[in-house]
């Protein structure tokens, strides 16, 4: 094992501006960054030991927990550490019963109030037109019912934890399907949600094979489609309003460790995260950049020992936050405890990788790609098995089922046997989140398994004495003078290489976005997704930066801002959105 020198350890940010968004973002008032690691640490580990080595993964900053995480345990605040959720199935009436539209839109409220993203099924409600038998009037449809939950966002937002996150989810087959593609071709409605298609099966196949389509609900055909056509209008919304995007939810399922209770239907804010209804995860990242070493010869190379070291703790810490936690509702809390899913991914990996001589996209990156995720998988899934002999399984464990999973069948032999000899603690371990915000924190690092956007952007600081701009500088073009391969000079293949790469390894899901730009001509681009569908793919984003929303942010960027906070909660002002895409640095955030 690899274990690094105290002296080695530089605890927190170095870059000025990094450290104050932390601070602002998720430390208490005044409380120095490793004094927040030790919060953290103390409420999760299970012995000293423990302690003492998490806390030093998390101070040295190898491992980056999540926003909720950082700002929930350890305080007296009342929110979530789980990052985010999935609504209880919406049912179709407005009022009348515990799953109505109004009953979710509440619990949604409370979800919101304390820091958990949420997403939604909206696929369940009629369509617009439909007949409601005991008014004898006609129903608006899911999208116009978002527009309560959206309304929901923006008003729960201001209890000042963050600002509020969702998804909505409509299944391709919908009979509203074209309502909901066309929802947010502007700047005004549904600002608080990302939406996106669940595209079945039977409708790529559709569209690769030229073949008609039924739009359907409740066992009846309502018309039957070109499915190229309406594929055609999922593409050109995409292309100019990076919305919606699409989900291959059979893959999803099929995917699914808990295939056998569960299904699933909708995902989180940044989609990431595939859960059941009244599902809920929790999420962090390992920073590769902090594995980087040099040899007595000054070269640099990739700490794997250590890396691999760090996985169980890692683990074992997050296993305690689901019953450390606070949860916004019971069946929340019941869903999490009986699963106990996690989703453990890494950060910084352009920034790794390009320092090491590897340029993004090449088959040297997606070998070492490869080995990254395969180690983090092989060894949590190990972790999690010691973790089940030691404290027993999740609740809802089958030895025989749990092992027919499809992801299962692709882990070393050895896991296998290991799961089916011992159980194992979590249902789920693996996640790619964008890691916007906690990626700008460790000294802007490269975000998640995206490329380099620019070498060096201008930040506001927003002060109580007034406002200060500060240049920030990309890691590895500050600490190594690596110019590593911008996502402008990344192609579609790349793009599309690391995505399925990185799904091959990630038992829930991978959140990238695939940046484009106007000179990728129209047939490569509506290809992306049909491409990322029959190689195994979860879902697909994409972001042209020239497009319709691209540049009215160009225009008049949003930029990421560090807001003093709140004087009596000392949390960060913050107003209402869904996930954001800044297109200053690239960056996908639901934090």
């Amino acid at each position: 094992m690899s274990k690094l020198p105290p002296a080695a350890l530089v605890y927190g940010p170095k870059v000025p501006f990094s450290d104050e968004l932390h601070a602002t973002k998720y430390r208490l008032p005044n409380e120095p960054f490793r004094e927040a690691m030790n919060r953290i640490a103390a409420p999760l580990t299970d012995s000293d030991a423990h302690f003492h080595d998490f806390r030093d993964t998390i101070a040295d900053m190898r491992f980056l927990p999540a926003g909720r995480v950082q700002a929930a345990i350890g305080t007296s605040k009342r929110v979530t550490a789980q990052n985010c959720y999935v609504s209880g199935t919406i049912e179709d009436s407005f009022v009348d019963g515990p799953g109505s539209i109004m009953a979710r839109a509440m619990e949604a409220a409370a979800t919101m109030r304390m820091g958990g993203g949420i997403g939604y099924d909206f696929s369940t409600l009629r369509p617009r037109g439909a007949l409601i038998k005991k008014l004898m009037s006609q129903s608006s449809g899911p999208v116009s019912f978002m527009e309560i939950f959206d309304a929901v966002c923006r008003c729960t937002s201001s209890s000042g934890h963050r600002r509020g996150a969702q998804m909505g989810v409509l299944r391709v087959d919908h009979p509203d399907i074209e309502e909901f593609i066309h929802a947010k071709q502007n700047e005004t409605k549904l600002r608080g949600f990302n939406i996106s298609i669940a595209a079945t099966d039977e409708f790529m196949r559709a569209v690769r094979d030229d073949l008609p389509f039924d739009l359907r609900f409740g066992g009846t055909v309502y018309r039957t489609i070109d499915a190229r056509a309406l594929w055609d209008s999922i593409m050109r919304s995409t292309w100019d309003w990076a919305e919606p995007g699409v989900l291959f939810i059979d893959t999803m399922n099929r995917m699914n460790n808990l295939w056998y209770c569960e299904v699933v239907c909708a995902t989180n804010p940044c989609a990431e995260q595939i859960l059941p209804p009244f599902g809920a995860c929790l999420l962090g990242s390992f920073n590769l950049t902090r594995y980087l070493r040099r040899d007595s010869a000054g070269n640099l190379y990739f700490d794997f020992a250590q890396y691999e070291a760090d996985i169980p703790g890692v683990v074992r810490a997050m296993d305690n936050v689901v019953d450390v936690s606070l949860y916004p509702l019971p069946e929340q809390e019941a869903e999490a405890r009986s699963k106990r899913r996690m989703g453990l991914g890494v950060t910084g990996l352009a920034n790794t990788a390009e320092c090491l001589g590897m340029p993004y996209g090449s088959p040297a990156f997606l070998a070492f790609e490869d080995k990254v995720l395969r180690l983090l998988t092989r060894t949590a899934y190990m972790a999690s098995v010691d973790l089940a002999i030691e404290k027993g399984p999740f609740p809802l464990f089958d030895a025989e089922k749990y092992c027919q999973s499809e992801f299962i069948k692709t882990l070393d032999a050895d896991v296998q046997e290991r799961i089916r000899k011992h159980g194992i603690r979590n249902s789920h371990l693996t996640s790619i989140a964008p890691t916007g915000t906690i990626s700008l924190c460790a000294d802007n690092i490269s975000s998640s398994i995206e490329p380099v956007f620019s070498y060096e952007f201008d930040r506001t600081v927003i002060e109580f004495g007034g406002a200060r701009v500060e240049t920030v500088q990309d890691w590895a073009y500050r600490e190594h003078g690596v110019r590593g391969k911008k996502c402008s000079q990344v192609t579609v293949d790349e793009h599309l290489a690391v995505l399925c790469t990185a799904q091959r390894h990630i038992d829930s899901a991978v959140s990238k976005t695939c940046n484009i730009d106007s000179s990728v001509p129209w047939e490569d681009f509506k290809n992306v997704y049909m491409r990322a569908w029959e190689n195994g793919a979860k879902g697909c984003t994409t972001f042209r930066v020239d497009g319709k929303r691209g540049g009215i942010l160009v225009e008049k960027p949003a930029q990421e801002t560090i807001d003093a906070p709140d004087e009596t909660t000392g949390d960060p002002k913050k107003p209402g959105g869904s996930c954001t895409f800044d297109p200053l640095t690239g960056r996908r955030s639901c934090e």
